[in-house]
């Protein structure tokens, strides 16, 4: 009996440390949370996407700003005339013509006004949005790192549960031998042995899911995690949750930053009914290449001739057929349901906040209300044992005593980490689990405003840049994970 209780507190050592770990265990090469969090930042696909994209809405300034520019154009043609008329005695048997044109928008309604504006406050959505994205990815970071700490103390459990049952059939069979039990109290024994096996073998399946989910995420296979720091920044109240998160909140803010550009949306569509006026000057030049007037009379005509104009030209729209009426409302219609989706992300901020607190508060309280059961199980167990040799417990009062441990024990592992990464959840819900918010250095941070400012002023046709490679790291060759997990040594 003394090594059955010896077990159960050798596995219990799973429960030592804040996160349900074993803090027996001293990994060589260990893995912590901010390494996790740095590889996702810096080589996740979905981050590394949303950046890209962000860098593709940074160039709808300078397109919106392009219709605004001067815009200079030249054509050029080279004509031979193989078959002339029979009144045609001074047609030209070749000739060259060449155009150049310049057109400077002065006015346009308040259209080029207005999508430039657009434009820019599309930027400052889609840069809240890339915040949001780094709060989701890093949310799932969290998860996938608690997971498998989780799943990997809950293996260490069963593992010991199905030790303890082996060595229990065992000291049962031979009490059996001698008369000192039935055999039904080998039966219970062997069949809760069974039942511990396969918890054993799901337990694994769930951890082999929990590793492979964690290199989805962070892109490298978990290394001996370590247990993760205290967060920082968490609120008093549910109150005070709301509040910064609906002052801070990213995909909050992106949702009412796209409703102000569909409001210059909706002021642009209405320049369709307005004039448009542009200066321009148009210079030509032609030459016949000594062939006009044909024959002798060739050199009694100016072979090449050069013209010019300049002024001013206002196209004054009369009727369209309803076309700057109907794009208008379709404006409006846009602009109304971006208001409405502000209201939406709204709520679901202030559901999310909302339920990320109590369910944080309410993990805290189970973490106290398990280890207490933890407690009061391990010591009813023992003395459930010591009874039993005495002839006052049965087999079966043992083996339940085992079961409400190994129960007790779960809900502990699971409470601690619920409590975790619901916490992390209501800061990312707050807007304070952005990646300026997790301490990392300067240099490491991507500031998608650097990309708006080189982009922003750009005005030549031919400045093109090269199509970035990725910087996600793909996970092909990593190995398929399996069940393995350290024992802890016997104190």
């Amino acid at each position: 009996m003394e090594l059955l209780i010896l077990m159960r507190r050798c596995f219990l050592g799973f429960l030592a440390l804040g996160t349900g770990l074993a803090g027996m265990i001293t990994p060589a090469l260990a893995d912590d949370l901010r390494g996790a969090l740095i590889a996702a930042y810096t080589s996740n696909p979905d981050l590394e996407a949303a950046r890209a994209n962000q860098r593709a809405t940074d160039e709808g300034v300078p397109i919106a700003r392009a219709s605004a520019l001067p815009s200079l154009s030249g054509t050029a043609r080279h004509t031979e005339n193989l078959e002339n008329g029979p009144n045609a005695f001074f047609a030209p048997a070749r000739s060259f013509s060449g155009q150049l044109s310049l057109d400077v928008p002065i006015y346009s309604g308040g259209a080029v006004k207005n999508s430039i504006r657009a434009a820019k406050v599309r930027v400052e959505a889609g840069q809240a949005g890339l915040r949001g994205t780094e709060s989701g990815v890093f949310s799932q970071v969290v998860a996938a790192y608690m997971d498998v700490i989780t799943a990997s103390a809950s293996v260490g459990l069963n593992r010991g549960n199905v030790q303890v049952l082996e060595v229990n059939l065992k000291a049962t069979s031979d009490r059996f031998e001698i008369g000192d039990v039935t055999r039904t109290d080998v039966a219970q024994s062997n069949s809760r042995l069974a039942l511990a096996r396969a918890a054993l073998r799901n337990a694994e399946a769930a951890l082999v899911a929990a590793r492979e989910t964690y290199v989805q995420v962070v892109g490298k296979p978990p290394v001996d995690l370590l247990p993760p720091p205290p967060l920082a920044g968490l609120p008093a109240n549910a109150e005070e949750a709301v509040q910064t998160a609906l002052e801070s909140n990213p995909d909050l803010i992106a949702a009412q930053q796209r409703a102000k550009a569909a409001g210059f949306d909706t002021k642009a569509s209405g320049s369709g009914r307005l004039p448009r006026v542009s200066l321009f000057t148009t210079g030509n030049y032609d030459n016949y290449y000594n062939s006009l007037g044909g024959g002798s009379l060739g050199g009694n005509f100016a072979q090449s001739q050069s013209t010019a104009q300049t002024g001013i030209s206002a196209t004054i729209p009369l009727f369209q057929g309803g076309l700057p009426a109907t794009q208008r409302r379709q404006a409006q219609a846009a602009e109304s349901a971006a208001l409405d989706q502000v209201i939406s992300a709204e709520r679901q901020v202030i559901a999310s906040v909302r339920s990320a607190y109590t369910q944080w508060r309410a993990a805290n309280d189970a973490i106290a209300l398990n280890q207490t059961a933890v407690d009061a199980a391990a010591l009813s167990l023992e003395g459930v044992r010591a009874e039993n040799t005495v002839g006052n417990r049965t087999i079966l009062n043992i083996l339940d005593a085992e079961q409400e441990l190994l129960q007790a024990q779960s809900g502990l592992i699971n409470a601690r980490r619920t409590s975790y990464v619901t916490a992390f959840n209501l800061l990312a819900a707050m807007g304070k689990a952005q990646a300026r918010d997790l301490g990392f250095d300067n240099a490491l941070l991507y500031d998608p405003q650097i990309n708006y400012e080189r982009v922003r002023g750009k005005i030549w046709d031919w400045s093109f840049g090269d199509v970035q490679p990725s910087k996600a790291t793909r996970t092909v060759d990593t190995p398929a994970q399996d069940a393995a997990v350290a024992s802890p040594s016997v104190p």
